[in-house]
């Protein structure tokens, strides 16, 4: 049996059934449902929310541009690489594509049909985007992760510094207010207590993370503006882009999406990151998705320099990361792992291949977060899991090269590891035994 055709259009949910009508009310209880199955089905869905104003999302806009068109050495002042870029600006050709290097990203890239494929990455280069994280959200009382919850960067520019903080606080509030009343239509659809997921993120690193890119220096058709990846988060939800180059990969579609937000104002796209997939057990798929230069994006710069012609040519994702708490246990939820089995073995009946099953062991979401920073090069690996590496690199090869009677299992927790320059480069490990063999003399 073939798998089902799905439609490469995006279910639109609207929030609004649920804010204004009764939670057992079988008009909230079906749009629930629905969110849940957008979620489970496609990884993503375009969500309504009538109190979402597209001009706070147009000041949000021009306020980033003004932002990003200012010269590098002023932009490196709002640089924080200590804390991990996780609070002010983060500089072009800094953040690497995960999916590069990573097998099991590899091995989703292979499954498409080569029409279908996300634009090469094989290169590993630096995604040439800027971004800037402003934090948003209750600040945890204790937190074993403290670089993950540092004090929000305000740029000093005069024009800029008295405009900033009331903008982001305003556009990043509409956005974390969708998304938690997303995230609580998710659980009511999947079963569970409305306040189940929002609970958990209390005091998540929520952050309001705009990226730019530089349309006259990386305007040329099929230039990579973000790579092929998931996002490490919850949940990531998008405001409308003035420029047009979003392509997601709909779980269950394999089938490349531009995306192309509903017209008129009050809507949104919503992804599932990565805190979602490792809650729900696999029951619900992080997103994959890029951003490139596309013919699309090429007739918009064309429009803006004839009607814009004193507005910065950059382009400026709407983007906001709902996280979990960093102290959080990250486990699936039991309900939910059961049915990601249910699911999957369905799709195995009807001849859809996901690869191989993931296992979600238990971690606390900070661990996961640092460890997905490492690998696009946002935070530095510690001295001692350098070692690690590096002794562990030595021995294997050691027992490759001289032969032992003995049977070596090597397992490290260096996944991956991407060296600068003068380090080890590229030992990729994947956080589970690698290497197995018996060597006679």
């Amino acid at each position: 049996m073939s798998p089902p055709e799905l439609s490469m259009d995006l279910p639109v949910i609207d929030l609004d059934v649920f804010l204004n009508n009764p939670i057992d009310s079988p008009e909230v209880q079906a749009e629930c449902k629905k969110a849940a199955d957008a979620l489970i089905t496609y990884g993503a869905l375009v969500l309504h929310d009538s109190r979402v104003s597209e001009q706070d999302n147009e000041t949000f806009l021009d306020l980033l541009e003004d932002y990003f068109a200012q010269p590098e050495e002023v932009l490196k002042k709002d640089e924080r690489p200590e804390l991990s870029y996780q609070v002010g600006v983060t500089l072009e050709n800094t953040e690497k594509p995960k999916c590069a290097v990573d097998e099991p990203c590899l091995n989703v890239i292979r499954r498409l049909a080569p029409s279908e494929r996300p634009l090469d990455i094989s290169g590993h280069q630096p995604d040439p985007k800027c971004r800037f994280f402003w934090r948003m959200g209750e600040t945890a009382p204790n937190t074993q992760f403290p670089s993950l919850n540092a004090d929000n960067i305000v740029p000093q520019a005069p024009h800029i510094k008295e405009r900033w903080t009331p903008a982001m606080n305003k556009w990043g509030t509409s956005m974390k207010n969708a998304v938690e009343g997303l995230a609580r239509m998710a659980a009511v659809g999947m079963g569970l207590d409305a306040n189940t997921f929002v609970d958990a993120g209390r005091y998540g690193p929520h952050l309001l993370a705009p990226t730019a890119s530089d349309l006259v220096k990386y305007g040329a058709k099929d230039t990579i503006l973000a790579g092929f990846h998931t996002d490490l988060n919850f949940l990531t939800i998008h405001g409308r882009s003035r420029y047009p180059g979003l392509h997601i990969w709909a779980r269950n579609t394999g089938k490349r999406i531009a995306v192309k937000i509903p017209a008129g104002r009050n809507y949104l796209l919503v992804q599932a990151g990565k805190q979602l997939e490792y809650l729900s057990g696999g029951l619900v798929k992080a997103g994959y998705h890029e951003v490139v230069v596309n013919e699309r994006t090429l007739e918009t710069i064309a429009m803006r320099k004839e009607k814009f012609p004193d507005r910065p040519l950059i382009r400026i994702s709407s983007t906001f990361f709902w996280h979990l708490s960093s102290d959080f246990d990250l486990a699936p939820i039991p309900s939910l792992a059961a049915k990601a089995k249910e699911v999957r073995q369905k799709m195995i009946e009807l001849g859809w291949d996901e690869g191989e099953e993931v296992s979600y062991p238990p971690i606390k979401v900070g661990e996961q977060v640092q460890n997905e920073l490492k690998h696009i090069a946002l935070m530095w690996w510690d001295i001692s899991s350098m070692l690690e590496c590096f002794l562990g690199y030595l021995k294997w090869n050691f027992i490759d090269h001289f032969g032992a009677t003995e049977r070596f299992a090597f397992m490290a927790d260096c996944k991956q590891f991407k060296a600068e320059p003068g380090r080890l480069e590229k030992l990729k490990l994947n956080g589970r035994k690698i290497k197995e063999f018996t060597v006679t003399e």
